[in-house]
């Protein structure tokens, strides 16, 4: 989730192949060779025909003048993001997923034009704070430490997953022990990352061989890693793992976390400056469209139907803060 698009790759054979070198398949071969997961065929053209939801007056009111001035809603989503959650389209710039369908919605209801903006992960919060953006919607995960910065409305339940090859001898991954001296690969900046730390801290507080920790720009890559060696396993975002395996085979989930920790579960949630008078807005739209079902629809369009949350929430309980090393 943190370099500039690449084309998506559906091919199962060369999926990982194409995503590291950059090579561009052929429109109609893409669109011929549409993957479908969890008993859904996602369509991965720029022509997405996005569920659509009616303005709520009231709701639109709430919404701060000075964001509703120009008639937009600018929301950023993270560059090199993964199918289902949000990635580039067949023509490598339409960015498309269940984020963008999601921030779609929202504006809907607020009755402003939703205008999509990329950019690297870590920008992704630098622009939020500057209110270059004013919104979020790709895959954040709500955090203690977050909460002091920016505000948050709820969307999803936030899982995590232990992706390895299908011949590795790793059988399941439950905690910190199961990891001890593997070659482990993860995002930086993200709260995955901040989970694995932890347990490389208690794995090395009990005597035990410490993690390798390898760092790669894209999911491609971790796939190549996975595939030839250096890696022994990924910690990531569930719905793209799954997505992976359903459409390119060749690995396996030997484990799901919540990524809020062992005794929390985890929320993916909308994310804005705080205290800019738009998260309540956000909120409202939200639960507007998880009551009239465009919010299940659009959930069970990229296979993620297993995710929906009853109600979205404002600022909930998060990722408890890191202890001080």
């Amino acid at each position: 989730m943190r370099a500039s698009p690449l084309p998506l790759l559906l091919a199962a054979s060369v999926l990982a192949v194409l995503a590291a070198c950059g090579a561009e398949p052929a429109l109609d071969a893409l669109a011929a060779s549409a993957p479908v997961v969890a008993g859904k065929k996602i369509n991965l053209s720029p022509e997405q025909n996005r569920v659509r939801t009616a303005k709520v007056a009231a709701i639109a009111a709430k919404v701060p003048k000075e964001i509703a001035a120009d008639g937009k809603l600018t929301v950023g989503f993270s560059a090199g993001g993964e199918p289902p959650l949000v990635s580039p389209a067949t023509d490598d710039t339409t960015l498309i997923g269940v984020e963008t369908d999601l921030a779609q919605l929202v504006a809907d209801v607020l009755g402003l034009e939703f205008t999509p903006q990329s950019s690297s992960w870590e920008n992704l919060f630098l622009a939020a704070k500057s209110s270059k953006y004013e919104a979020v919607f790709s895959n954040v995960t709500v955090t203690e430490e977050r909460k002091d910065t920016y505000d948050f409305a709820t969307y999803r339940i936030d899982q995590l997953a232990w992706q390895v090859p299908d011949n590795s001898p790793v059988k399941a991954i439950k905690g910190p022990a199961d990891i001890a001296g593997l070659r482990v690969s993860v995002g930086s900046g993200t709260n995955q990352e901040k989970i694995l730390l932890d347990w490389d801290k208690q794995n090395r507080a009990a005597g035990r061989e410490p993690v390798e920790i390898l760092y790669y720009e894209r999911y491609g890559d971790v796939l190549l890693a996975l595939k030839s060696g250096r890696v022994q396993a990924y910690f990531g975002p569930n719905p793209n793992i799954a997505y992976n395996i359903a459409v390119s085979g060749g690995s396996r989930i030997v484990g799901t976390f919540s990524g809020a920790g062992p005794d929390l579960q985890g929320l993916i949630a909308a994310m804005t400056k705080k205290g800019n008078g738009l998260v309540q807005p956000l909120n409202e739209a939200l639960n507007t469209v998880i009551r009239n079902g465009a919010y299940q629809q659009v959930l069970e369009r990229w296979g993620l139907a297993n995710e929906a949350v009853p109600e979205s929430r404002i600022n909930p309980p998060g990722l408890p803060r890191q202890p001080a090393s």
